[in-house]
């Protein structure tokens, strides 16, 4: 099944302390060009999507909607997360393969 795989990768990036969890820490990553791809839950606000999106754009990152708070957070060992910046380049772009070979949430390339 996708969903797993791609949670499954998350967590490994995780492992690989490739992930910045967490409003503050992602919207640093974005700022910092650390971030090359970020996952926000399809049940965050629509005030937190639209501010993702909005910066991953101006800073062109590729940006997804993809399962839920809980399942992220799980997924990388936390309590629930919003979003998810991934700054593992090699682990990203496997996210992003799986991620588009879903045909699952919003993508944004800048």
């Amino acid at each position: 099944m996708k969903n797993d795989r791609v949670l499954a990768l998350l967590g490994l990036a995780n492992k690989a302390k490739g992930v910045a969890s967490g409003e503050f820490a992602c919207e640093c990553a974005i700022k910092d060009g650390k971030a090359h791809v970020v996952i926000v839950g399809c049940d965050a606000s629509d005030n937190t999507k639209k501010k993702f999106r909005n910066s991953c754009e101006y800073y062109g990152v590729p940006y997804y909607e993809y399962a839920t708070k809980e399942e992220l957070g799980r997924h990388i060992g936390k309590e629930m997360r919003a979003s998810v910046a991934v700054t593992n380049a090699g682990l990203a772009g496997s996210l992003i393969k799986l991620l588009d070979s879903s045909n699952l949430g919003g993508s944004i390339d800048g």
